[in-house]
């Protein structure tokens, strides 16, 4: 008998997306390059006899096994190994076939795929997948890309069957658009995690650093700003990683874990592409730096010992404090998903995806690493306005924000005086107070281009075509 579909990769994600497919009544075929006897065989006698679960030794047999038009997903390391797999899988496969994506490829190497797979009659879809291990087995937000009438005739019921669902039974996932564009939302999805966690690891640090409190004491200020407009699934998992005991020492394992961040690139790449773009994206950027920063621990342990720092020890109420962070924290979050919104409303123009930005924000209520409670009113703040700028200037947060000011001016100056490391809520309150203000000081960095490369400049005065140029040392031509 057939399978409707194929699953190449068995990692961890790899297994729990074929369990969740065939937990669905989905026949399933899976494939791993390498491992059969050791990888694919235990899996299947172990998870897959209770389901409609089919193991391959080749991938020709796995591609044989697939009712037509044979559809595949990919769900391996993003890659070298993607071009790999395709060359040697392609000839296997039949015009009109469908090959998914659903790691976490870049997205230009996406509409590279796509294009080269469409000479060859072969669907190519780029599918971004958030919610990892848990995720993947009981439901990801999904960010699926590639034909739309390809999508809606094959994909869309198994993808919205796979999918996290509202607790009103809303789906976690919709077509996003063509030409990679699947990736490009995952990877701001990503982007934007980065943020998050920062965020709320800053605040972690400030109140372990600057407020003393102890484990159980953050833990239990998490657990109640997740009570509140601050739930997360990031500030739950957080208030419960607090009071994790390691089972070798005894102690709270959070500090026993070396603070050495690691990274898979999806931060960096949006940081990136909000260069390319030209889009501010500080608090986004930020993040990734300080992951960057804790990488070298050899040498800011060096540092350490040459620095000592000149630092004012706090004082003051506690509760104020808390109070303060919570504001510093919910609007930095607000930043964090301003900017990465912003990345994406010039991605649609630069791309011509038409993307829908309030539809987006409701495919990561569920499922996936950043849902969040705020998020319906990200879709409430573009749906009231279709050509909302940036959600800084929407209704829907601008008396949130200015009502956070002095709490979280309040933080970032404590975290200064007391020598915290406190980088992205910092620059979260940078990024803010230059975008709401009326003038910046580019007039004097345009009058230095000028001064050394000529590069012109406009006048208040003159018109938004005018240009003008000054010979500031009195130079004459010859």
């Amino acid at each position: 008998m057939k399978s409707f579909v194929g699953l190449y990769g068995l990692g961890v994600m790899g297994q729990s997306l074929a369990l969740n497919m065939a937990s669905k009544s989905y026949s399933v075929s899976v494939f791993n390059k390498f491992d059969y006897e050791r990888l694919t065989v235990p899996f299947i006698e172990q998870k897959g006899k209770k389901f409609k679960i089919q193991g391959f030794p080749t991938l020709k047999e796995f591609v044989n096994s697939l009712e037509r038009p044979r559809k595949v997903i990919l769900m391996v390391t993003a890659g070298k190994a993607i071009d790999e797999i395709l060359e040697e899988m392609i000839p296997l496969l039949d015009k009109g076939d469908i090959v998914a994506d659903c790691g976490n490829s870049y997205f230009k190497d996406t509409m590279r795929r796509e294009a080269d797979c469409e000479k060859k009659g072969i669907y190519f879809f780029g599918v971004g997948v958030s919610g990892g291990e848990k995720g993947a087995l009981t439901g990801p937000s999904i960010m699926p890309g590639g034909n739309k009438s390809v999508y809606d005739k094959y994909l869309k019921d198994l993808f919205d069957t796979m999918a996290a669902h509202t607790t009103k039974g809303e789906v976690c996932c919709n077509y996003i658009g063509e030409n990679g564009s699947g990736h490009y939302v995952k990877m701001i999805h990503n982007g934007i995690e980065y943020g998050d966690i920062q965020i709320i690891c800053e605040a972690y640090y400030f109140m372990k650093e600057a407020l003393k409190l102890s484990n159980k004491e953050m833990a239990e200020v998490f657990r109640k700003w997740n009570q509140g407009r601050l739930n997360s699934y990031l500030i739950e998992i957080t208030s419960k990683i607090l009071l994790k005991k390691d089972e070798k020492t005894g102690k709270d394992l959070v500090d026993v874990i070396l603070d050495k961040a690691g990274q898979k690139g999806t931060g960096e790449w949006t940081s990136i592409e909000a260069l390319h773009l030209g889009v501010a994206a500080p608090t986004i950027a930020e993040s990734v730096f300080a992951r960057c920063l804790s990488a070298i621990k050899k040498e800011r342990m060096e540092a350490s010992l040459i620095y000592t720092k000149q630092v004012q020890q706090w004082q003051g109420s506690l509760k104020e404090a808390l109070e303060d962070l919570e504001n510093a924290v919910y609007a930095s979050k607000i930043l964090s998903y301003a900017q990465g919104f912003d990345i994406l409303r010039q991605a649609s123009r630069e791309y011509h995806w038409n993307l829908s930005l309030g539809d987006i924000a409701l495919l990561w209520r569920e499922g996936c690493i950043i849902r969040a409670k705020f998020l319906e009113r990200i879709k409430h703040a573009y749906s009231k306005n279709k050509s909302l700028k940036s959600l800084i200037l929407s209704d829907e947060f601008k008396e949130d924000l200015n009502t956070a000011q002095r709490g979280w001016r309040n933080t970032v100056s404590t975290a200064i005086q007391s020598g915290v490391y406190m980088s992205t809520i910092t620059n979260s309150l940078q990024y803010f107070d230059g975008y709401t203000s009326k003038r910046l000081m580019a007039n004097l960095l345009q009058a230095q281009r000028d001064w050394f490369g000529a590069h012109t400049y406009q006048r208040i005065d003159g018109s938004e075509n005018e240009i003008f140029h000054t010979d500031w040392e009195g130079m004459q031509e010859c």
